[in-house]
């Protein structure tokens, strides 16, 4: 793993960088991604989803996410999962080592962790926090771009709703403005992952397409197409959620049935289908 040294800067200099943030965002509204120097998926291609662990796409998928430290799928549009909001599993000690300031705690000391993966949420809970971690994030999406990703992926959006009250929504969407931009300037598009709270708030501020988990099981996949029309992937984790996403907005959206670790074909729970 790289790591990045991250210098803890003052509340002057983050409300110097939000500012700049905004501006750049301002300017990059107008302007089509094309020529703003990234591409967004194409619409409705055969997408997989392989943040589990890389392997050969199946025939006729044209669209890869793979997670940061993977290779690009060759001749394939790859998007390059970042977990921007919560440790990776297996970078825990990373993170308590290099930046233990930068985790989230409760208020006993202890920290917040996601319990159902496992991963300790990332204090995003000031400017110069925010600042400080996405110094950390945005130097694993320079790598992104260096190693010929297309986009990226930023996980755990809605880690607030995990955070038992530490967190809220308005540091997620501050915390976002310092990544997309930079993602833009690295020339990358950049993705909304899950999350129906944020509405039209992240189109705005510069996320281009969404990667959704199991919209069709919470019958919100007309949510994120309402903001972001075709440019939506699904990944569904059963049968029955698959098809009833195929019928929702199948005809337009990527969507695609993975099982529920994401794993590589032989392990024996692969799973892949698409419509």
């Amino acid at each position: 793993m790289v790591t990045r040294t991250v210098f803890a800067v003052g509340t002057a200099l983050a409300a110097a960088v939000a500012t700049t943030v905004f501006a750049l965002h301002a300017d990059a509204a107008s302007v089509p991604a094309a020529e703003a120097g990234f591409t967004l998926p194409p619409a409705n291609a055969a997408f997989d989803y392989q943040i589990g662990g890389a392997y050969a796409p199946p025939s006729g998928v044209t669209v890869v996410s793979r997670d940061r430290e993977a290779p690009v799928a060759a001749g394939i549009y790859t998007i390059c999962y970042v977990n921007a909001y919560q440790t990776q599993p297996g970078e825990a000690a990373w993170w308590q080592a290099e930046h233990d300031d930068l985790l989230l705690r409760d208020d006993n000391g202890e920290y917040v962790v996601d319990g159902e993966w496992d991963e300790i949420l990332l204090d995003i809970s000031t400017p110069e926090k925010r600042t400080a971690v996405a110094a950390v994030v945005n130097g694993w999406i320079d790598g992104c771009a260096r190693d010929g990703f297309r986009a990226v992926e930023p996980d755990n959006i809605d880690s607030y709703d995990r955070s038992g009250g530490k967190l809220d929504i308005e540091d997620s969407v501050a915390y976002l403005t310092l990544l997309a931009p930079h993602a833009h300037a690295a020339g990358l598009a950049i993705g909304q992952k899950n999350t129906t709270d944020l509405g039209t708030r992240g189109r705005d501020l510069g996320l281009d397409f969404a990667i959704t988990e199991d919209c069709g099981r919470w019958d919100e996949c007309t949510d994120y197409t309402d903001v972001y029309g075709d440019h939506v992937i699904d990944v569904e984790y059963s049968d029955s959620t698959f098809r009833k996403a195929c019928r929702a907005v199948g005809a337009t959206v990527s969507v695609v049935r993975r099982d529920l670790k994401v794993t590589a074909p032989g392990s024996g729970t692969y799973k892949y289908d698409a419509c």
